[in-house]
């Protein structure tokens, strides 16, 4: 589907919307998923993973949260928020969810997935009103047993060889189950940081130095992915 503008407190935002349309998605309304960028922006290969929820079943929006204003300034505007936990990215991504929630097709039960920089804004959303989150390669908030407090169910998938976030995904899980929110958090050992997808147009040049795609650790990653979003989105309706 094109993008669209969606609903925010401050106007509107533009986004990508997917909707299921294959033989194996049944009929609507289905469960939403919010879908968060990297640090890339809303590529392709963003576009590319809302068509990957849609295909198992969801409403998928992926806001552009660097479309209000020029692009350096709404980059450092949403590292800021990653970073404080409050700002104008936080906001944009509740207000997806929203979104969703009230269209004629969603059932009203939203998640959020975030990669890189996304998966830090998913942690930080997850508990504020998303039923399930997906926190990927992403930054712990800066105290996370306060900022995790009341979290909705979170799946979280990280890369051994990811020097910027060493320790990160055992860190999480040790807070989560300090905090008795349900988690599955895991580290794969040999992969590095945006191992999830292949990275395709200007991110591409950053394979394999800053991100690499690795499709055994991947393939476990979805399906544990998909595995809590099922449980958690489509059996609570």
């Amino acid at each position: 589907m094109p993008d669209l503008d969606y609903p925010v407190p401050a106007g509107t935002l533009r986004g990508y919307l997917a909707v299921p349309s294959g033989p194996d998605s049944g009929p609507g309304p289905w469960p939403g998923v919010v879908v968060v960028h990297e640090i890339f922006g809303l590529t392709d290969d963003i576009r590319a993973q809302a068509d990957r929820f849609a295909e198992r079943g969801y409403v998928a929006l992926a806001p552009d949260l660097f479309a209000w204003g020029a692009a350096p300034k709404c980059l450092l505007a949403t590292l800021k928020a990653s970073a404080s936990g409050h700002g104008r990215a936080l906001d944009d991504v509740d207000a997806a969810r929203d979104y969703l929630a009230a269209r004629d097709d969603c059932t009203g039960n939203v998640g959020v997935a975030g990669f890189c920089l996304g998966g830090a804004l998913a942690m930080l959303l997850a508990p504020k009103g998303f039923r399930v989150a997906a926190a990927n390669y992403g930054h712990l908030p800066r105290e996370p047993e306060q900022a995790l407090a009341g979290a909705c169910p979170v799946v979280g998938s990280y890369g051994g060889r990811d020097l910027q976030l060493r320790g990160a995904a055992a860190k999480l899980d040790g807070v989560l189950t300090g905090l008795g929110v349900e988690h599955d958090v895991k580290e794969y050992p040999d992969a590095t940081h945006g191992f999830l997808f292949p990275h395709t147009g200007r991110a591409k040049w950053f394979e394999p130095w800053l991100v690499r795609y690795d499709p055994d650790a991947a393939a476990d990653a979805w399906s544990r992915i998909f595995d809590y979003f099922d449980a958690h989105l489509k059996e609570a309706a």
